[in-house]
C-alpha cells in the first residue's frame, strides 16, 4: 500500500502576518479535500504534519526562544511555543475529525529527543501502530528536548525527514501558499517545475523564502533538506505547491504533481 507524507504548512493554516491567528475555513477545506482522496484511494497510508505557522513561530519570537534553554526564562519561553504549538494542532484535529478522518495526534514532545537539534531518539511504535490500524497519524513542529542544548524547536521537515528514512514513503507532499518554488521571487513569474541535484546548483540564488519570518528556515532551506533526503531515499519524491489552489491538495493526494517537484 502507498505511503505518503503531507505537510500543511504554517503559512496554508494560519495568518502569519497575525500572532496566533488561525485560517479555519482553509482547515476546512483541506480537511474534506483529504478525506475526498482517502475515499478515491481507500488504499492510501497516510502520514500528516504541520506546521506551527503564526502560533509557534509567534511565540518564539515573543519569547525570544530558538535554539537552547538554560535560563528560567529560557524554559518559560520552551513552555510558551509549546503551548501555542498544541492549541494550533488542538484546531488542526478537529477540523480534521470534522471531515470524517480518523486521525491520531503524536506530539513529538512526547516522543522525540534530539542531541545538539539532530533526532536520536524517537519511538516510532505508535506511528506504525496507527498506520497499521488504518489510522492518520498527525506530527507537527514542536519544541522537543535536547541533551546538549536543553531544548530545541523541531520543525515537521526535520520530523518528516527521520521518517522518510525509516518509513520509505513514495512521496512527501508539501503544501503552502506559494506555487511552488520560484526562479525569481519575490516576482513570482517564474516557477521551477523540476529540481535535481544537477538543476539545483543553479536555481539555488534564486529559491526564495518566505513573507513572513520563520523561525525553522525559509524556502531555501527547506529546498536543500529536501533535496538532500531525495538523494538519500530510494525513489522518494518531494512536491512544494500551493495548498490554496483549489483541489490542489487533493489531486496531489492521487498523484499529481502540481508545483515543483524534487527527485534525484
Amino acid at each position: 500500500m502507498p505511503l505518503v507524507f503531507l505537510k500543511l504548512g504554517g503559512s496554508l493554516i494560519t495568518d502569519k502576518s497575525r500572532p496566533y491567528t488561525p485560517r479555519p475555513e482553509q482547515l476546512d477545506d483541506v480537511a474534506a479535500q483529504i478525506a475526498a482522496a482517502r475515499r478515491e484511494r481507500p488504499d492510501l497510508r497516510l502520514v500528516l504534519g504541520h506546521g506551527s505557522g503564526s502560533f509557534g513561530h509567534a511565540a518564539a519570537q515573543q519569547y525570544h526562544f530558538q535554539r537552547g534553554a538554560e535560563t528560567t526564562a529560557d524554559w518559560h519561553g520552551f513552555a510558551e511555543v509549546w503551548y501555542h504549538a498544541a492549541t494550533l494542532n488542538h484546531l488542526v484535529i478537529e477540523a480534521l475529525h470534522r471531515a470524517g478522518l480518523p486521525v491520531i495526534a503524536l506530539p513529538p514532545i512526547a516522543s522525540v529527543s534530539t542531541h545538539e537539534e539532530k533526532i536520536f531518539i524517537w519511538d516510532l511504535y505508535y506511528l506504525r501502530a496507527a498506520l497499521e490500524a488504518g489510522l492518520i497519524p498527525v506530527i507537527y513542529g514542536d519544541v522537543v528536548f535536547d541533551q546538549a542544548l536543553g531544548g530545541v524547536i523541531l520543525s515537521t521537515e526535520a520530523l518528516f525527514a527521520y521518517l522518510a528514512r525509516a518509513l520509505h514513503p513514495e512521496r512527501i507532499l508539501l503544501a503552502g501558499q506559494e506555487d511552488g518554488v520560484w526562479e525569481n521571487f519575490p516576482q513570482r513569474t517564474r516557477l521551477i517545475q523540476e529540481i535535481t541535484p544537477q538543476t539545483f546548483a543553479i536555481c539555488r540564488e534564486h529559491a526564495g523564502s518566505a513573507a513572513e519570518p520563520d523561525v525553522t528556515g525559509g524556502m531555501k532551506t527547506k529546498v536543500e533538506h529536501m533535496l538532500a533526503l531525495v538523494q538519500e531515499v530510494p525513489g522518494l519524491q518531494v512536491v512544494i505547491f500551493s495548498g490554496q489552489t483549489p483541489g490542489n491538495v487533493q489531486r496531489a493526494l492521487l498523484g499529481a504533481t502540481p508545483g515543483s517537484v524534487i527527485h534525484a
